[in-house]
């Protein structure tokens, strides 16, 4: 479905408060993602933070066109625990190049989870790539992500690709160090009050599966990547093992 949004013209990123009243917290928020996280060296490791509690597991998934990203919707992938509270893992949205950067340094890449607990709050553990070895996981789609960009579809329709026995449980590594703090959704509405993760480990993509999750979207869609926001009153925390 035609998402009446873009990443670039009348309908680019500086506009999307304005495209519809449902969007205006995309203006008015003080609250919202990406933003730029603080170089490590200049934090200190928040104690209060626990590691990463997360039970994934194996589950047949779809890879959806939704023109704006790529999205593979996992149902029920199992069980994360982040600060004492049960979440599920439901889907992964992809982002060309990345949406939240480090010390204003930008990926190539990044995929976001979302896990949704049983009151609807949200968090989204956020996964940096930079251009690599090809992806492990998205090298096991490859076939279906070139099928995604071949399925033609009009405006108001979505395209779907099946995906049996997507591993999440592959998801689970690299966790030594994150950073967390509180923002919104990247697309609008651009809903506020979502937890965010960012991994600190950066892995590795290849530029075919960059191309190949840029093929199926929209052509104003192709970077799709919301600038950065002001941090405001906000706080990151970094939790490390090796503090």
């Amino acid at each position: 479905m035609s998402p009446g949004f873009s990443y670039s013209g009348d309908n680019g990123p500086d506009k999307w408060g304005s495209l519809s009243p449902s969007y205006e917290t995309c203006q008015s928020g003080k609250s919202q993602s990406p933003i730029d996280i603080p170089d490590e060296d200049k934090m200190e490791a928040n104690k209060d933070l626990k590691s990463l509690g997360r039970d994934y597991k194996v589950v047949n998934a779809s890879l959806i066109n939704r023109r704006f990203y790529v999205e593979l919707n996992l149902g029920n992938a199992g069980g994360f625990n982040f600060q004492e509270k049960d979440y599920t893992f439901k889907q992964i949205n992809f982002h060309t190049p990345s949406e939240h950067t480090i010390d204003g340094k930008q990926y190539d890449a990044e995929s976001q989870l979302f896990h949704v607990a049983t009151d609807g709050s949200r968090i989204v553990i956020a996964v940096l790539y930079k251009i690599g070895n090809a992806d492990p996981l998205l090298a096991k789609m490859q076939n279906q992500l070139v099928e995604l960009a071949k399925e033609q579809c009009g405006s108001n329709e979505v395209s779907q690709i099946a995906v049996k026995s997507f591993n999440a449980p592959k998801l689970e590594r690299g966790t030594r160090k994150y950073y967390h703090y509180v923002g919104s959704l990247t697309t609008p509405p651009c809903t506020e009050n979502i937890k965010y993760v960012i991994l600190g480990k950066v892995r590795s993509i290849s530029k075919e599966q960059v191309a190949l999750l840029k093929a199926p979207l929209d052509s104003k869609c192709k970077g799709n990547s919301r600038p950065v926001q002001p941090l405001n009153d906000r706080h990151v925390d970094l939790y490390s093992e090796s503090d």
